[in-house]
């Protein structure tokens, strides 16, 4: 199974809300394991956050497809109705955070 690698933007990892990295384990910081629920992590099933500066040094944080998805789901539903853009369907589209979230949806509900 191939899977396309998609840069998560900063602004959609805000929207995710991702533990404070300074309060977790070395597994977590380190990508062995989901950062949100801990669960073991594999080439097939992480989802990669991206490299993240934290006080302690660089993490590396990665987290479980379904974690994911959710997080974007809820993500989502709080973004959009504040979003000028993601007002109308015809502007929805220029919307940077609500097309990546709803990317992250869509790619990890499996």
């Amino acid at each position: 199974m191939s899977t396309t690698v998609h840069e998560i933007p900063p602004e959609v990892l805000a929207v995710l809300a991702l533990p404070d990295l300074d309060s977790l384990d070395e597994d977590r910081t380190a990508g062995r394991v989901c950062i949100w629920c801990g669960g073991p992590l594999t080439i097939e099933t992480a989802v990669d956050l991206g490299e993240q500066k934290a006080d302690a040094g660089t993490c590396f944080p990665r987290a479980c497809r379904k974690c994911v998805a959710d997080r974007a789901h809820r993500g989502l539903f709080a973004h959009a109705p504040l979003c000028d853009l993601c007002e109308t369907e015809a502007t929805a589209a220029n919307c940077t955070v609500g097309r990546s979230l709803y990317r992250l949806v869509r790619d990890n509900r499996r």
